[in-house]
């Protein structure tokens, strides 16, 4: 049987349990989420727009009945090809919105359909922001981040989605649900799903047992590090339902569905500079990230050449261009305070660090 037929097949299963209107087989619908951001191309066989838990237990079992893929889209905001997907696409609509801050403003449980501006945009008022900082922040939406670990300029390693999650509700390709920040679900997982628990414990032992395999892992994660499966969370955690949820975090719907997370919240000061610093060469700016490193900063993007000659016919851009050679790159800088003082202290410490290595 083809997938063509499968899908209709899919449709037909979930008939009576999802709305009829949110069952696309429509050929030029199907095309229509046939791409994402990214330059790949594939046509699924059945769209479904899911608003609940019970939905998107139901695909999952109506899929497999008919052998097809499922693949989880949010925004579909991926670069790489991740929200899209030959088989099943199951589509977050808006009954995933949902938008909780704490009353301190320390945490903030989002679902997976709020996009990361919007966040941003209810903390501001409390000088806070979530730590994951993707470019496609104003599009993309919290499901995708934490799928596929989005991070940005800004939060490096120590305040991506792995590092800054509280609590993390999910469910498994056969509808069990987890919700990692309620005692009961926990105990429950364990009950119900003691293979899990016990693959998840003999797996970090085997890895313990390894000092040479624990110390590349430990090296590989102190660095920007999204692609596979984050399997420091099996030296970082002892607790085998801490592993699974923070295994979950970059695993780009392999493992199961992730309905709601709860972030710890990160300060947004509210006092900002940036800056564009030129160097001679690609070596002397790396020294200059490294140097910013040592002195702290927000941010700090390398930026070569060619990026720089994109806009480098911009006002802006206007006092730099006598600087730069035809190979020249620069360092886009940002940094943060709590208050005019401090940031003026930043600032001044920030040059030093970058003169003493040779920005122009």
């Amino acid at each position: 049987m083809n997938k063509k037929q499968s899908g209709l097949n899919t449709a037909a299963r979930l008939k009576g349990i999802i709305p009829e209107n949110h069952l696309k087989t429509d050929p030029l619908y199907t095309y229509a989420y046939s791409g994402d951001a990214s330059y790949f191309r594939l046509i699924p066989a059945l769209v479904v727009i899911v608003n609940t838990e019970d939905e998107v237990r139901a695909v999952i079992t109506a899929a497999r009945n008919e052998r097809l893929p499922v693949t989880f889209r949010a925004a579909g905001t991926s670069l790489c090809g991740q929200a899209i997907t030959d088989g099943v696409l199951c589509v977050l609509g808006d009954g995933w919105r949902r938008m909780e801050i704490s009353e301190n403003s320390e945490k903030i449980t989002l679902g997976p359909s709020v996009i990361v501006s919007e966040a941003n945009s209810a903390l501001r008022a409390h000088d806070k922001k979530i730590g994951p900082d993707p470019a496609s922040q104003n599009a993309c939406k919290i499901g995708g981040v934490v799928s596929n670990n989005s991070s940005g300029m800004c939060c490096g390693v120590a305040q991506n989605t792995y590092h800054t999650m509280d609590r993390l509700r999910l469910i498994l390709s056969d509808g069990t649900v987890l919700d990692s920040g309620d005692p009961a679900s926990r105990e429950a997982f364990a009950r119900t799903r003691p293979d899990i628990i016990a693959g998840l414990e003999t797996m970090a032992s085997e890895v313990r047992r390894d000092n040479e395999l624990v110390d590349l892992i430990r090296k590989k994660y102190e660095i920007k590090n999204t692609v596979g499966y984050s399997l420091n969370a099996l030296v970082d955690f002892t607790d085998p339902i801490d592993m699974l949820t923070h295994l979950m975090v970059g695993s780009e719907g392999t493992l199961g569905f992730i309905s709601e997370i709860t972030y710890n919240t990160v300060p947004d000061h509210p006092h900002k500079a940036m800056a564009l610093v030129p160097f001679a060469t690609n070596h002397k700016a790396a020294e200059g990230v490294q140097a910013l490193h040592e002195v702290g900063v927000s941010a700090a993007e390398f930026m070569e050449r060619k990026a720089l000659a994109s806009v480098e016919h911009l006002p802006a851009m206007v006092p730099f261009v006598p600087m730069l050679s035809a190979t020249s790159p620069a360092v886009l800088i940002e940094i943060m305070a709590e208050n005019p003082k401090s940031l003026d202290k930043d600032i001044k410490t920030a040059c030093a660090a970058l003169i003493e290595v040779g920005a122009l």
